[in-house]
């Protein structure tokens, strides 16, 4: 069997979330190949329902323009991140804006978010939310998490929920994320992980990588990349209740057996 590249990964990843964004605000969740999309990170709109079941409040989901929550997490990063004012702080994978816009509210008007994302029908649908949510604070920037359109040394905090998954090449990821923040910057992520290795087929199938489960790491191998990177005080916590709600995510509910969604921090020196 032929491995896949990262550039037909990533090709992947930024169709199929393309099409998510194109979808009206009000329209219902679109089939992205998984099972019950409306209660799944692979696509559609959120309800408030799930969106608790990630750990945000039902104010949370209101408190932002309708479709700015698009069901694509798999838990609450703000949750993990005691933000303070006048940071700035960037998000990694931003879709249509719900965590840079709950992140802008805690700021109360200090600081910025700035939100990164590889494709350009999120990026226009985030900036539409943000205009409508009244921010002038928040931005958004296309580009690509291996390759942050940031400067050096500039970040206090990076946020992150269900995107770093999805890349092909993780521990760029991470030597870009260490390269952005300023000393003592941190990370705080909502991420989907591996407890036990993902059979090879399954890493194979394009569809259960877009669907947030065949990309994952082993929480050993992350803990590894980030140490590489430079990364210090680094915790993984594998969130074992979040097992019933992966496996809705596909039409197999097996794939809960060595998949969970998981929050990591992690500081830089």
């Amino acid at each position: 069997m032929k491995n896949l590249d990262a550039t037909q990964i990533r090709d992947y990843v930024r169709e199929r979330y393309g099409a998510i964004a194109k979808q009206d605000d009000a329209s219902a969740p679109s089939s992205c190949g998984c099972g019950d999309t409306s209660t799944s990170c692979c696509g559609g709109a959120a309800d408030t329902k799930y969106s608790e079941q990630l750990g945000y409040s039902a104010a949370d989901v209101a408190g932002v323009p309708a479709g700015a929550d698009l069901g694509l997490g798999c838990g609450n990063p703000l949750a993990i991140a005691s933000i303070k004012p006048g940071e700035t702080v960037l998000d990694l994978g931003s879709g249509a804006g719900f965590d840079c816009l709950l992140a802008a509210r805690q700021l109360n008007g200090t600081g910025r978010v700035i939100g990164i994302d590889m494709t350009p029908p999120m990026i226009a649908k985030a900036r539409r939310n943000t205009a409508r949510a009244g921010f002038a604070n928040v931005e958004y920037r296309l580009g690509e998490i291996e390759h942050l359109p940031v400067a050096d040394a500039t970040v206090d905090l990076i946020i992150s929920n269900c995107v770093i998954n999805l890349s092909p090449e993780k521990a760029q990821v991470f030597r870009e994320a260490f390269r952005v923040l300023k000393p003592g910057g941190r990370l705080a992520i909502s991420d989907v992980v591996a407890t036990k290795p993902v059979p090879p087929g399954l890493r194979q199938k394009l569809e259960a990588i877009g669907a947030c489960i065949a990309g994952a790491a082993l929480v050993s191998d992350l803990e590894t990349m980030l140490k590489e990177a430079g990364f210090a005080r680094i915790d993984i916590q594998p969130r074992e209740s979040s097992r019933q709600t992966v496996a809705q995510w596909t039409e197999d509910p097996t794939v809960a057996d060595f998949v969970v969604s998981a929050y990591l921090t992690a500081y830089k020196p």
